[in-house]
């Protein structure tokens, strides 16, 4: 009898194709998670591997390269990986983590089944060639310790970096900045550093001004390593001193480990020193809880809608909470789209509202939310599938979530100051029609927000 093992980490796979695979006469073996997977994978030796591709702790680019590894004992394994991105760039980024197929979500058993026909029996799928992590740990694995100066303080809120692609210095964009994406939050004897677009280069020479001789301990949380999210890391200066600690902590990638892609943008000829090269206590980490906590600051991770994986982050402090969700195309409008993953099914309606229901839920009730609203109305209907808010939509989700302040981010490249403002504008207006009180403001390079609100 033929073999098939289902991974995820909820059983939604296996309860939506369990009937229909054994009514065809297939074995269906079934685990929770990848590294449960990987287990019964090499176990079991199943003709076909259907796996999630967005699962904490192990990913389904991660059960494709450990599989890679035993591919001598398994030649004629097939691995389908699934997610409900529709992006082509994460499709080839499955087959080339070493998938023979990509699905998107939501789909029929009888889709899988013409799949399964199209892929034949004898496919060998594995290639010779994988890139290894070089660093890697879990979040929580190396604290850093609080920093004395900062307890008693109220957390606090500056952006360094709001520029979205890559940064656009000028006097077009001298009112809101031109670097790419880059947070800092002080919040109960922590600095938590989120994204290291080229704004991190400031922020390190604040840093140094600060504290002089005094050791830095500061959390770096990486959304994902499209350029303009870990560009400016090799010129964040901190790192290059002895007595300071780097923690990174982020996703691991398609292809490479969090710690290669940064090691890799810092290599020669790209760069003068290698980061094995820096001083200080430098540290990467890559997340396989969804929660975990940085000092007593307690963060949770949420995938967002964007090719490649991209984490979304919400910090819990003693002031209030902090939702940073830098890139992320809204589901119901992508789907409702022409172009990629469009499409007016009632599956595709239903599946897009529950996935922008999840978003909801993880922002609900924010104090900020800096979020990417990279495109007025007119400009989504020619960049659906991108990646990427519209303004509309992100006003709608904060307004049903109940966020207090909402921070438009991850500003166009091709937006001049009057566009960004035009659009921050409109936002308040739109804000005003749904009825709400939500506060709406245009990230700006240089605003800090106090977070004074007291728990409950």
């Amino acid at each position: 009898m033929k073999s098939i093992l289902l991974i995820d980490d909820d059983g939604a796979l296996h309860s939506s194709l369990a009937t229909a695979l054994s009514e065809a006469e297939w074995h269906v073996l079934h685990a929770i998670g990848g590294e449960e997977g990987i287990r019964i994978a090499v176990e079991t030796r199943p003709d076909i591997i259907v796996c999630e591709l967005l699962m904490p702790r192990v990913n389904g680019y991660q059960v494709c390269r450990a599989l890679q590894a035993r591919r001598e004992t398994m030649p004629r394994t097939k691995v389908i990986v699934t997610g409900s991105s529709s992006y082509p760039t994460d499709r080839s980024n499955a087959i080339e983590a070493g998938a023979n197929e990509y699905l998107v979500k939501p789909f029929k058993p009888s889709d899988l089944f013409k799949l399964l026909d199209e892929l034949g029996a004898d496919t060998e799928y594995f290639s010779s060639s994988r890139t290894q992590v070089l660093r890697k740990g879990d979040a929580g694995d190396a604290p850093v310790e609080p920093m004395a100066y900062l307890i008693g303080r109220p957390p606090t809120v500056r952006f360094w970096g709001v520029r979205g692609s890559l940064p656009m210095p000028g006097p077009s964009t001298l009112q809101y900045g031109g670097n790419t994406s880059c947070l800092e939050v002080r919040a109960d004897g922590e600095i938590i550093i989120l994204d290291a677009g080229t704004g991190i280069r400031q922020l390190g020479r604040k840093l140094i001004q600060e504290f002089k001789d005094t050791p830095i301990h500061v959390s770096i949380l990486i959304s994902h390593t499209h350029w303009d999210h870990i560009q400016g890391f090799p010129f964040f200066i901190p790192a290059y001193s002895q007595k300071n600690k780097v923690r990174i902590i982020g996703y691991e990638g398609a292809t490479k480990g969090l710690s290669s892609v940064l090691s890799s943008q810092m290599e020669s000829p790209y760069f003068p020193i290698s980061m094995q090269q820096m001083p200080s206590h430098l540290h990467v980490e890559e997340i396989k809880d969804m929660e975990f906590k940085i000092g007593t600051v307690t963060v949770k991770a949420t995938f967002l809608n964007h090719p490649g994986i991209c984490m979304g982050y919400r910090l819990e402090t003693s002031g209030g909470s902090v939702c940073y969700l830098p890139d992320n195309e809204p589901y119901s409008r992508l789907r409702t789209s022409p172009g990629p993953g469009a499409g007016q099914s009632y599956e595709n309606l239903s599946y897009a509202q529950e996935q922008d229901e999840k978003l909801i839920e993880f922002i609900r009730d924010a104090d900020v939310l800096v979020m990417d609203s990279q495109y007025d109305a007119t400009e989504y209907r020619a960049h659906v599938g991108w990646g990427h808010g519209c303004v509309d939509d992100v006003v709608a989700l904060a307004v049903v979530a109940n966020v207090k302040k909402l921070f438009l981010f991850h500003h166009d490249p091709d937006h001049d100051d009057a566009h960004v403002k035009r659009m921050a504008d409109w936002a308040r207006e739109l804000a005003v029609m749904h009825g709400a009180t939500l506060e709406v403001d245009a990230a700006r390079e240089g605003v800090e927000v106090v977070l004074a609100n007291k728990p409950a």
